[in-house]
């Protein structure tokens, strides 16, 4: 059986659209902001960007996909048994399809030197943070959105506000950790900018630090995904 059967191509065409929405309008908001990089209004532009474009998309796809946006999300959907898969894997290629085209307009709308300058908006371990540190606090991070995305947009008890407050965890989070990792919480939102910028012959190292933007934030979802599961389900 495919992962591209008709009935799941609606939710695989919504993640594709929201991934890509991310991307575009967070790695945008830092190249936006690159004048003022470094202070407090540029953390909270990126922070807000971020936080509502996930607000905006939850809320206009989810009813169709779910609204994960976000491999790491996705396999917290595996863990938790909440998802086959069969399916994740098709979710999980279109997220990173969604932000490698995202990219791949930045690259093009932005002059080069910009997008050079900004990293095409690519998350980057601060120079004092290691790559163990950079790990665990991308896992951290990404505990706290999927315990808020099972307790707001998927446990049956929930109040039906999912959107609002997945986009206020990550909005906090990066206002918490964007100056230390990032706070990229997904692997598709460090993904895309990487790989287009190293398609585009970037004059920086866009792999630099990658693996912390996968293993930290799947290894924070599968966490709090078996402990929802574990404790906090009914």
């Amino acid at each position: 059986m495919s992962i591209y059967k008709e009935e799941h191509m609606r939710a695989y065409i919504a993640e594709f659209i929201g991934t890509c929405a991310l991307i575009l309008f967070g790695a945008g908001s830092i190249i936006a902001t690159q004048a003022m990089v470094g202070s407090s209004a540029a953390l909270l532009v990126v922070a807000l960007a971020h936080g509502l474009t996930i607000a905006c998309m939850v809320s206009a796809l989810g009813a169709i996909s779910g609204g994960h946006f976000n491999p790491a999300v996705t396999f917290g959907f595996i863990v938790g048994n909440k998802m086959s898969k069969r399916k994740a894997y098709g979710y999980m290629i279109a997220q990173l399809l969604g932000a490698v085209v995202a990219a791949l307009i930045l690259q093009v709308l932005v002059f080069p030197e910009t997008w050079q300058t900004a990293q095409l908006g690519t998350p980057m371990l601060a120079s004092n943070v290691s790559f163990l540190r950079g790990m665990f606090l991308e896992a951290l991070f990404t505990f706290f959105l999927m315990i808020v995305v099972l307790g707001t947009a998927v446990d049956s008890r929930a109040p039906k506000v999912g959107g609002l407050f997945i986009g206020l965890i990550i909005t906090v989070d990066i206002l918490l950790g964007g100056q230390l990792t990032g706070a990229a919480m997904n692997p598709a939102r460090t993904f895309g900018p990487a790989f287009m910028g190293w398609i585009g012959g970037a004059s920086y190292s866009p792999w630099a630090g990658h693996l912390v933007y996968w293993f930290g934030p799947l290894i924070g979802a599968g966490t709090a995904a078996w402990i929802y599961k574990k404790f906090l389900s009914s």
